[in-house]
């Protein structure tokens, strides 16, 4: 866990992805707090340049995901503006050795955390509240013809979603397993 003054970095078991936990003032008018200040983050190995952010809305056992771009792959700072969500990273570089694990955090609110995700990872999350608004920060600008995903349930995976029957696009329905995703349409791990 690295410190700094006015937030918090939770490393999690795949390096590179972690939780931020800003520090909220708050009295009884309500709370401030940074969801972004580019010295601190850089401060934390959070070194990066947003170029589009994006707002989605969704109901209650909606599930989004897993997806990721390649090749112009994202990194994406994400968050929760109302409700609650199970948020998930999944490594997919080949080569890595995490390859195929995965993360996640509760992402809500109330509790302010945000998930670092960097480029070479699938995302995806379930709302777990009535509905939820989440917020994404991306690195790298939308691109439909790099536009991929990885099937919410692979087996091989093995996500542990808190949601039984999740409300699915037929996009994120019909995606592949991992095992069958093309090499060359899977990000590469690059040593640190």
């Amino acid at each position: 866990m690295t410190q700094h003054p006015h937030l918090k970095r939770i490393d999690t078991n795949l390096p590179g992805v972690c939780v931020i936990e800003p520090v909220v003032h708050g009295d009884a008018r309500g709370y401030f707090f940074e969801s972004f200040h580019a010295k601190k983050y850089a401060e934390l190995g959070i070194d990066v340049r947003f170029v589009q952010s994006n707002v989605s809305r969704s109901a209650q056992r909606v599930l989004r995901g897993l997806h990721y771009q390649w090749p112009n792959p994202q990194g994406k700072l994400v968050s929760v503006l109302d409700g609650e969500v199970y948020d998930v990273a999944v490594d997919i570089r080949r080569g890595s050795p995490t390859f195929g694990q995965w993360e996640a955090a509760m992402l809500t609110a109330a509790n302010h955390r945000q998930l670092w995700i960097p480029e070479g990872f699938a995302h995806g999350f379930c709302v777990v509240s009535e509905s939820a608004t989440f917020m994404y920060q991306c690195t790298a600008l939308y691109d439909s013809t790099c536009d991929a995903g990885v099937r919410w349930n692979d087996a091989a995976i093995g996500i542990d979603w808190p949601v039984a029957e999740p409300l699915l696009s037929a996009k994120d329905e019909k995606a592949p397993f991992l095992a069958e995703v093309p090499e060359d349409k899977l990000p590469v791990y690059v040593e640190p």
